[in-house]
């Protein structure tokens, strides 16, 4: 037989819909007190009376769907009004999570007042009800959810090419001017006069540096906010480094973002301000020309000064190293390795001493053979100046 207590038809939901809809103030009201203690709503641009008229709209829609055991879909029905509160949240900058609370809030408020409206005599009713109640309510959520969603992807997607225009802006000037940084700094979020790191690469070190960025994603909550900047099959990245200097190569290292600290690349671990960057671009590209093979990561200039140098003047056309294996020449036997191993690990210690230790000689056995290295090329390692050639010439 067919049971009218539970049928759509019910002549008593329809009686208890139809209080609801008379005591929509109440629930307005007790939606906008309970969603206020919301952090992220308290603080946001979103007012009071908003909550508010939203919440009346919001509960006129959810109750005309337990009216009809579902969620309107049409033009002005309850999913469309979702689909437009979801993106005015999305603009008014709410955070995800304080949207789904918010929106939790509905069925427990919905529910409550059904309760209260209700008789002893109603309960197997609302038994039989409350899944339908939390099926309109639940449509309602995911809907609000999903446009909450793709609106933030639009805005994610415009912002970032926003950004990427004015990045280029920046790069495509040698020396930019105070205004372009300034422009730059404030599309960016971030002071044009701060401090900055940079790396740059190409090719497969390039991929893995979008990659890095792209991982990093929600970069502005991050410790690192990492910008990109691509041109003449080259990879930039650049980022904002923290008040708070560090110093010296493990301090450098402290500040590499996590997603590319193993990325070979050439790195400009500090950059005076945003008008200096395209100067530390082309830093870093020069640095990256001079990576090899086992290079574990980003290459600064503090690591590899002496390579910079011996390539310059080769460019140049002055080969120093040419010059020492010319003056070796006359080395006869093992002499030529002995000289060179005790140099290179004169040069690594600066303490003839400790070198003896570690080539398993006595001092003198060292001085005598500094002495020889000099007689044969001239170069008196005792003179930084002279030593520095060397270095430069094996770099």
């Amino acid at each position: 037989m067919h049971n009218l207590e539970t049928s759509g038809h019910n002549p008593r939901w329809a009686e208890l819909v139809d209080l609801l809809e008379g005591r929509l103030d109440g629930l307005a009201q007790a939606f906008t007190t309970r969603v206020r203690e919301i952090p992220e709503y308290g603080e946001s641009q979103v007012t009071v009376q908003e909550i508010r008229e939203t919440a009346m709209e919001t509960f006129r829609r959810l109750i005309r769907g337990l009216r009809h055991g579902q969620a309107d879909d049409g033009r002005d029905g309850l999913l469309a009004f979702a689909s437009d509160l979801g993106s005015k949240r999305a603009r008014a900058g709410i955070p995800p999570e304080s949207l789904t609370s918010a929106v939790r809030l509905d069925f427990s408020i919905l529910w409550a007042e059904l309760l209260e409206i209700a008789t002893l005599e109603d309960a197997a009713l609302l038994t039989s009800r409350v899944d339908q109640v939390w099926r309109v309510v639940d449509e309602f959520a995911t809907r609000t959810h999903t446009s909450y969603l793709t609106e933030r992807t639009r805005m994610a997607q415009e912002e970032s090419s926003i950004q990427r225009e004015f990045i280029a802006r920046l790069f495509n000037q040698s020396t930019p001017s105070l205004e372009t940084s300034v422009q730059v700094g404030s599309a960016l979020g971030i002071n044009p006069e701060s401090r900055f790191a940079l790396v740059a690469a190409s090719g497969e070190p390039g991929a893995r540096l979008r990659a890095g960025v792209s991982h990093f994603g929600s970069g502005q909550q991050a410790r690192h906010r990492l910008f990109l900047h691509e041109s003449g099959g080259n990879t930039y990245v650049f980022w904002p480094l923290p008040a708070v200097r560090t110093r010296g190569r493990q301090g450098a290292e402290q500040q590499l973002p996590a997603a590319i600290s193993d990325v070979p690349c050439g790195y400009v671990p500090e950059v005076l301000g945003l008008r200096a960057l395209p100067a530390a671009a082309r830093t870093a590209e020069s640095l990256a020309a001079l990576l090899r093979p086992r290079d574990p990561g980003p290459l600064s200039a503090d690591a590899a000064w002496a390579r910079l140098a011996r390539q310059n003047l080769q460019d140049a056309g002055l080969d120093l190293a040419a010059e020492v294996e010319e003056a070796l020449t006359e080395c006869k036997g093992g002499e030529r390795e002995r000289l060179l191993e005790t140099v290179r690990n004169f040069l690594a210690t600066g303490n003839v001493t400790l070198t003896a230790e570690q080539l398993f000689c006595h001092r003198n056995t060292i001085l005598n053979r500094l002495n020889r290295f000099q007689e044969l090329t001239g170069i008196d390692l005792a003179v930084p100046a002279k030593a520095a050639r060397l270095v430069v010439a094996w770099a």
